[in-house]
């Protein structure tokens, strides 16, 4: 179902992370649709220089500055996560910090939160079949990253009161100084052996970054308004998962392509390796359709590094 995006004129998000890989491309996508955006950073200059686009300059685990940035807005989306940082961090920052705007929000009558998650929940063990948003989640040994998105998840699913969609991504491609798979991976793979040894036929799960801002935007907006098959997980009035992902790839796609980019040679093993899919029917049947295909984005990453 799709909203009369008529009203999307006099509609404001607010995004935090608003400067990071994701939160910037996310902007733009919502001043594309015609919203206007209070972009959350901690730093100031640092939100993307985009008519429409408010800069707020805070953190959104303070209560009061919740409550302030949130006021008047339609949906909030948020992006943050200190990915690289100790586990106590990541927690006090996603799992303690995610849910004070999340509830400042529903306490505001905002309609609807967009939160991204992970694919990196899910347990992904060799063995292993395809993972749908029913599959089950990584345990407590499953890593910092993966833990925190998950308890962050938890955490966001008893806000009542507000309509929540937990949008799932796997590997994000995009080019960017802070991308992970198109830039820091890569640079790892050009000063460490290691970094580029895996096995060729391991899933690599991805999306590109303007897809998955093209759909964090769409249920901001309400461009994604509900789903009328419950089998699709009805999005109003509840909290929805979603997941965002590409056409099926293997670390043979992605590691060839950067290792053909960067001059060096691939390293193969045949250590048992996760050989599903990310499952992604429950965007689609939303509505959403990638636009990025493999072989473009593979073509832009491979660019980007010869440059």
């Amino acid at each position: 179902m799709v909203e009369d995006m008529t009203s999307t004129q006099s509609l404001t998000v607010v995004v935090t992370g608003a400067n990071g890989f994701v939160g910037a491309r996310t902007c733009a996508a919502l001043v594309e649709r015609g919203a206007r955006v209070r972009a959350v950073v901690r730093r100031a200059g640092a939100a993307p220089r985009l008519d429409g686009v408010e800069e707020r300059i805070g953190d959104f685990g303070d209560p009061a500055f919740a409550a302030e940035v949130v006021d008047g807005t339609r949906a909030v989306v948020t992006t943050v996560h200190p990915m690289g940082s100790d586990r106590r961090t990541q927690h006090r920052v996603a799992v303690e910090g995610t849910p004070v705007i999340a509830s400042a929000a529903r306490d505001a009558g905002v309609d609807r939160l967009v939160h991204m998650s992970t694919a990196g929940v899910y347990d992904r063990s060799p063995g292993v079949g395809d993972v749908d948003e029913s599959a089950a989640l990584v345990g407590d040994d499953g890593g910092d990253y993966p833990v925190t998105k998950r308890d962050t998840d938890a955490a966001l699913a008893d806000v009542d009161g507000i309509t929540r969609v937990l949008v799932r991504p796997p590997a994000i491609l995009g080019p960017g100084a802070t991308s992970i798979w198109n830039t820091l991976r890569p640079n790892e793979m050009a000063d460490s052996g290691a970094a580029h040894r895996t096995n060729p036929a391991k899933t690599f799960a991805w999306v590109h970054v303007d897809d998955l801002a093209a759909l964090l935007a769409d249920l901001a907006t309400g461009r994604i308004a509900t789903s009328t098959d419950l089998q699709q997980g009805p999005i109003e009035g509840g909290c929805s998962v979603v997941n965002a992902a590409g056409e099926a790839a293997t670390q043979r796609d992605y590691l060839t392509a950067v290792t053909d980019a960067l001059g060096i040679e691939p390293a193969w093993d045949d250590e048992p390796a996760w050989t599903g899919q990310i499952v992604a029917d429950r965007a689609r049947g939303w509505g959403w359709t990638p636009r990025v295909s493999l072989m473009q984005a593979l073509d832009e990453l491979r660019d980007g590094l010869r440059r």
